[in-house]
């Protein structure tokens, strides 16, 4: 392809460079061929975002049980806060997602005191995303001591959590 300035003045069929193209057949056949390979790859684009945007609309219409705005599962976290909301918080890291309660001991029972630790394991509202660990005193001789904690205290924690985090997102997808 050769370029050489134009001696003509500036008029409507040329550009405000002046400069005209002069091209061999061959050239001109792969500009045309790059142009339309170029058209078609826009329109495939096109074609995939609108393919995408119609999976955005439809997701947008079901509450995700992925959601993600802080470190966590935010049906967990909330639903972990909700739980244990009745004892006196100690950490909260809705990063790393941890929640650490201080010692609480039920008015109806002040000889005995617990102590719970929330792990939110993954992004996703799932079983295994949530981890309780319990720890138990009880007054003896006039000091707390360590017992231990039953498995199935521990366990009924994260149901009562998975529950209320489901209850959450079906009550987001009825709006």
């Amino acid at each position: 392809m050769t370029l050489r300035a134009s001696s003509k003045p500036f008029g409507p069929a040329m550009g405000p460079d002046h400069i005209t193209r002069k091209m061999s057949p061959v050239a001109g056949a792969v500009l045309r061929g790059l142009t339309i390979g170029a058209l078609v790859v826009s329109l495939g684009a096109c074609t995939h975002h609108r393919h995408q945007s119609k999976k955005l609309r439809e997701a947008a219409t079901l509450a995700p049980s992925k959601v993600t705005q802080i470190g966590v599962n935010a049906y967990l976290w909330r639903a972990t806060l909700d739980t244990l909301s009745f004892m006196p918080l100690l950490q909260t890291d809705s990063n790393g997602g941890v929640v650490v309660t201080d010692w609480y001991a039920n008015p109806k029972n002040p000889g005995e005191r617990v102590k719970v630790t929330v792990s939110i394991l993954d992004q996703d509202l799932r079983a295994d995303a949530v981890r309780v660990a319990a720890s138990r005193q009880v007054m003896q001789a006039g000091g707390w001591v360590d017992a231990p904690v039953e498995a199935a205290t521990v366990q009924k924690l994260e149901d009562v959590i998975l529950t209320r985090a489901r209850d959450l997102r079906r009550k987001t997808i009825r709006g």
